[in-house]
């Protein structure tokens, strides 16, 4: 089945190009809209028991559902560097490792029931324990939260494949280049040395042991360090008296370590990443010296910010890229964080032959920060955007819960946004250039660049000198490593599993091309959409997809060479990000792939178990030449039933599971006829195969750009 995520972001990340055919007005400034009403959010209700514990309850009775979370102080940053990923493998372990009553397993039976849920996390600061349950169920699921809370039992089963999945991602961290920038960035803006900028490694995973787990708990997991919030339907006063009689005899334990320090930023200059497998540079420009919320200046920088990143009307986006067409995407700016310092940063993507050109840009908007001066216009639709946005961070009573428990946890006043939009109206373009001069030095930025350097324009040394940075994987013992260049062969046997499912090697070798008709229901930024595909597929690497939009139809070409799009007549090339994108969604084809199983550029890596409904499936890591995902698979019959990949573009950034939901037969192959996905979490689409012909007759035309008229 062909990847209904790629038609979906495709859709969105365009729709933008055909919006002014739909304008209903010639200028946005003819647009007339009346102010925003004053609102105030419903407050939840604060509690504080005598051992320290804080809870927030806010009532909401739209649904007859209840939902909480139990933020702790400690994360990441309070582990030593030698452990780093510690809280990972903890917050994986915690909830499926269950209990000291209840392994993880009987509790996903349990769970499972009642349509609830109990998970954990973690993250650089805090690890959660969450809840969401059903009304009528709450009195039964919630001694289960609070005895996993209070008393996990970190089963060694669970620890071993939470290091293994850990395992798995760092072997995998330098396959998408936009998290080689990201992370690197980041070291050189905090420093390598920074709590902020630590990378787990496979010596680190491998020295984390359950007693690490445990005492973790025990030094953090105190009601002193907690925070909880819930919102739900239910009544406030009975709802305490329930959560007084669960908590109080909790006796308080020490109190969370101050924040860590320390931290070495890189210094100015040009720092090069060699990545030999992409078609496009990532740039990114980066300096100590961001800010915190509570900085008087905050609001000058965030208009700033807008000013500088926000979306279409910022200059960066005005001019890298709807002016000189060097970016697909470009942002950023001052960091604001809670409770430590962030960093100034500014990323971009662009086609590896504008390499130069578009760093030039960059430097060249940066410079005209801190210099040009800032219209009253620019100031305007800034602090609109800022104003109006800012509803939606509280247009629902879980969101104002959520809010308030942030600024609990940060030690922030309860007032903290009552003022904000009266705040930012009030910022002056003398108070953004000034924040500008403070804030943003161009002279202070270490330059990072992570690309092909002999499609460039000029060589990375006609910058100045470079500092080139490794970021070759170490072993457990120290010695660098390269990624396994070969199956396991559990991995390969399920994976031949899978293509015996779908037809066998002779069928799927026989598969030339193949001519479908998709109809999919998809969440973009602009909403739920409904899109209908008419797609033709020639393997190994070449797809035309006619798509019919709300707002028309569209045509997406994409060859090794080459991707174009046409609509209302005009043909527009895709940004080389997209393309990218676009052809490493083409190599995780599921046809596709089982067409390559012998090929070693693919490699099928078995690595543990994840249950799917009432299957214990088996985790396939698949690596697509290049373009890598996971497959469950069914061990007993060879049933692909679910994928999990990262998704990126608009409205699809995250962590995509797409479950395989029904089968069909098509041309003598058994095929996923529907699926649904979600992404984060969060529902965000489903897809169903009309039709689909095996080695359809295709016009030589089709994949060719037409000529300009």
């Amino acid at each position: 089945m062909k990847t209904l995520n790629y038609y979906a972001v495709a859709a969105a990340a365009l729709l933008t190009l055909a919006m002014p055919s739909m304008a209903q007005v010639k200028d946005y400034h003819d647009i007339k809209t009346p102010p925003l009403r004053s609102f105030e959010a419903a407050k939840p209700k604060r509690i504080q028991l005598a051992n320290g514990l804080i809870i927030f309850l806010q009532e909401d009775h739209e649904l007859p559902l209840i939902r909480g979370s139990a933020r702790i102080r400690g994360g990441g940053r309070d582990v030593s560097a030698n452990q780093a990923g510690l809280v990972n493998i903890l917050g994986a372990s915690w909830r499926t490792g269950g209990t000291e009553s209840k392994t993880g397993d009987q509790l996903d039976d349990f769970l499972e029931a009642r349509a609830a849920r109990v998970e954990t996390s973690a993250d650089l600061d805090s690890t959660f324990v969450r809840l969401d349950v059903l009304k009528g169920d709450f009195d039964t699921v919630f001694p289960i939260f609070l005895d996993l809370l209070q008393h996990p039992a970190f089963r060694q089963d669970k620890i071993d494949l939470a290091k293994t999945q850990a395992n798995t991602g760092i072997s995998r961290r330098n396959d998408e280049p936009g998290g080689i920038i990201g992370r690197e960035a980041g070291k050189l803006g905090y420093g390598t040395d920074s709590p902020y900028a630590r990378q787990a490694e496979y010596a680190t995973i491998a020295s984390i042991t359950r007693d690490d787990l445990l005492a973790f708990h025990k030094r953090y997991v105190q009601p002193n360090n907690i925070v909880f919030g819930l919102a739900g339907d239910f009544d406030s006063a009975a709802m305490e008296k329930k959560l007084r009689d669960a908590f109080g005899s909790w006796k308080r334990g020490p109190q969370a370590p101050p924040l860590p320090t320390g931290g070495t930023p890189g210094k100015a200059g040009v720092y090069f990443i060699a990545k030999e497998d992409v078609t496009q540079a990532n740039i990114a420009m980066v300096h100590s010296g961001g800010a915190l919320r509570n900085d008087p200046d905050r609001y000058a920088i965030q208009v700033m910010n807008e000013v500088l990143s926000g979306g279409f009307s910022g200059r960066l986006m005005t001019h890298i890229r709807s002016q000189m067409g060097l970016a697909y995407g470009v942002g950023g700016g001052v960091g604001l964080d809670w409770d430590h310092q962030g960093i100034v940063r500014i990323q971009m993507s662009t086609k590896s032959g504008s390499t130069m050109q578009a760093i030039a840009a960059l430097k060249n908007e940066l410079r005209d920060l801190t210099t040009k001066p800032f219209t009253d216009e620019e100031l305007a639709l800034a602090k609109e955007s800022i104003v109006n946005s800012f509803v939606f961070t509280m247009d629902s009573r879980t969101k104002v819960l959520n809010q308030r428990v942030n600024l609990e946890f940060y030690g922030y006043p309860a007032d903290f946004f009552e003022h904000y939009q009266e705040r930012i109206q009030k910022v002056t373009t003398d108070d953004v250039a000034r924040v500008a001069k403070k804030f943003v030095h161009p002279d202070q930025m270490a330059l990072l660049i992570v690309g092909k350097e002999k499609d460039f324009e000029q060589p990375v040394s006609s910058l100045g000198a470079v500092t080139p940075i490794d970021i070759t994987i170490p072993e457990a013992g120290g010695k660098s490593e390269k990624k396994a260049s070969a199956s396991n062969a559990e991995g390969l046997a399920l994976a031949n599993k899978v293509r015996d499912f779908v037809g066998g090697k002779a069928k799927i070798d026989a598969v030339k091309a193949t001519h479908s008709v998709l109809s999919m229901n998809r969440k973009t930024p602009q909403g739920m959409m409904d899109i209908e595909v008419d797609a033709i597929l020639r393997y190994p690497a070449e797809r035309r997809a006619v798509m019919k939009l709300p707002m028309g139809e569209m045509t997406m070409i994409l060859t090794p060479d080459a991707g174009f799009m046409i609509m209302g007549g005009a043909t527009r090339d895709l940004p080389a990000s997209q393309g990218d994108q676009a052809r490493a969604e083409l190599r995780g084809d599921l046809v596709g792939v089982l067409k390559n199983i012998e090929n070693p550029a693919y490699t099928f890596t078995a690595e543990g178990t994840e249950k799917v409904g009432d299957v214990a499936g088996k985790v396939v890591e698949v690596n697509a030449g290049g373009s890598s995902f996971k497959w469950i698979v069914d061990p007993a019959t060879g049933k692909l039933l679910r994928k999990i990949n990262r998704a990126q573009g608009p409205g699809a950034e995250g962590d995509q599971v797409t479950d395989f939901t029904a089968w069909k037969t098509f041309g003598g192959l058994n095929l996923p006829s529907t699926s649904s996905i979600t992404t984060n979490g969060e529902a965000s689409g489903s897809g169903e195969m009309k039709s689909l012909e095996v080695n359809p007759t295709i016009d030589p035309a089709a994949f060719q750009k037409p000529a300009e008229k």
